[in-house]
């Protein structure tokens, strides 16, 4: 399992940005509600950053920053201890302290911290206890798109008459194949609102052809 203790096994940055886009457009095909997806992606957060977020609507956060220098992890989880925050992040580039220091994470909290730069590749600060919680959230970026299924076919297929979501649709996703009309109706049938999942790949930058 990947977590602060073990995070060699993720991505670089620029291959985990694009695993950010294909989970934040999995999330919008499967919910059309924003208010029930756990992952989006802003490219155009602000000047030269772009920002991925996890959220369970029950408190976990997790905001992914990608900047020129890199990108930096922040994570938060109800009912851990919060370590000191110069600890965990002992060692973080400048280019991250006004994403880490300010807001909303300040006052969305930290327990556990991650960055990576070309140069040294992922870091992180000092790590206090060997259970702060990582793994429940950094899991979804092993790069395996079984782990998004079966995440997924239980969050939003389970207790529902929606057929089970296939890894293979799923892997096309993650390899950035253009979104078309056969492909979401592999994995919801029927969709909602075209209009809708139209606009929300625009605002993620993920390529589709509807016509």
């Amino acid at each position: 399992m990947i977590s602060t203790l073990n995070y060699t096994a993720l991505p670089d940055a620029a291959a985990l940005q694009r695993l950010c886009q294909s989970l934040a457009v999995l999330d919008a095909v499967n919910s059309q509600d924003l208010e029930y997806r756990y992952y989006t992606y802003n490219p155009n957060w602000d000047e030269n950053e772009a920002l991925f977020e996890m959220s369970d609507g029950e408190g976990d956060q997790m905001l992914v920053l990608f900047r020129p220098e890199g990108c930096c992890i922040n994570g938060y989880l109800e009912g851990y201890d919060q370590p000191d925050k110069a600890q965990v992040t002992r060692g973080l580039p400048e280019a991250f302290d006004e994403f880490i220091f300010g807001e909303p994470v300040n006052s969305i909290g930290t327990t556990f911290c991650l960055w990576y730069t070309p140069a040294h590749g992922w870091q992180t600060g000092v790590v206090e206890s060997e259970d702060d919680g990582s793994e429940e959230l950094l899991f979804i970026f092993d790069g395996r798109p079984a782990t998004y299924t079966e995440w997924a076919n239980e969050y939003f297929i389970d207790e529902t008459d929606r057929d089970p979501i296939d890894e293979a649709t799923v892997a096309r996703i993650y390899q950035h194949e253009p979104l078309t009309r056969e492909l979401v109706q592999e994995l919801i049938d029927p969709l909602e609102d075209w209009s809708q999942l139209e606009a929300d790949l625009q605002a993620i930058g993920y390529p589709y052809n509807f016509s």
